[in-house]
This record gives C-alpha cells, sequence and structure tokens, in this order.
C-alpha cells in the first residue's frame, strides 16, 4: 500500500493511487504526491507508536479513576496511600504520553 500527501493541505491518503479529491480540503488528485519509501516507514512506525501512546492515556485515565474509588473507599491508610501514589503515577505517566505525542506532531511523526 503507497501513501500520498496533499500539496494543498498535507493530508495523508493510503492506496495504490490518490483518491480522485483530498476528502480534508478538496483538492484534485493531481495535487497529491506519492510518499517515498524512507518517509512511509516513519509515517508507519508513528502511527503504530502514537496509538500506543493513545492506549497508554487512555489506560492512565482507567487508573486514575480506580485509584480514586480505592481513596473514597479509605479502608486504611496503607490502601490509600497506594491508590494516591497510583493516582500521581497514572497522571504523571498520561501527560508524559501527550508531550510525546506533541512532540511527534511537531517533528512531522503524525499523520
Amino acid at each position: 500500500m503507497k501513501l500520498w500527501r496533499c500539496g494543498v493541505c498535507g493530508y495523508i491518503h493510503d492506496g495504490s493511487t490518490p483518491p480522485e479529491k483530498c476528502p480534508k480540503c478538496g483538492a484534485p488528485a493531481e495535487r497529491f504526491s506519492e510518499v517515498d519509501d524512507k518517509e512511509t516507514e516513519l509515517i508507519r512506525r508513528s502511527r503504530y507508536t502514537n496509538d500506543l501512546h493513545c492506549r497508554l492515556i487512555a489506560l492512565m485515565e482507567q487508573v486514575e479513576e480506580i485509584a480514586e474509588a480505592g481513596i473514597d473507599d479509605d479502608l486504611d491508610p496503607g490502601c490509600v496511600a497506594v491508590f494516591k501514589r497510583a493516582r500521581e503515577e497514572a497522571w504523571i505517566i498520561g501527560q508524559s504520553a501527550k508531550a510525546e505525542i506533541r512532540a511527534h506532531i511537531t517533528k512531522g511523526k503524525w499523520s
């Protein structure tokens, strides 16, 4: 499968040929150019890694919710301490993953 980039808006299309018109900006097919093999590999790897970051962010949000429930349950100080630490660490990991995605966007590693 080839990748094609819209020369107007930068939209990336997956397919053996470019689309008849860009789904994002409506530019015609002749405004698309094929992405070279090296950049195609980087885009594919970036998509995979960015997907992992997104999944990690969603999981950390779940950890935060579970930790809040444990804190609210307040069985004993030891349990509350574990849940508070889990909440804090999950927040840090989630924010770190978001920062990585932002860096990828800045470096063109997002499509």
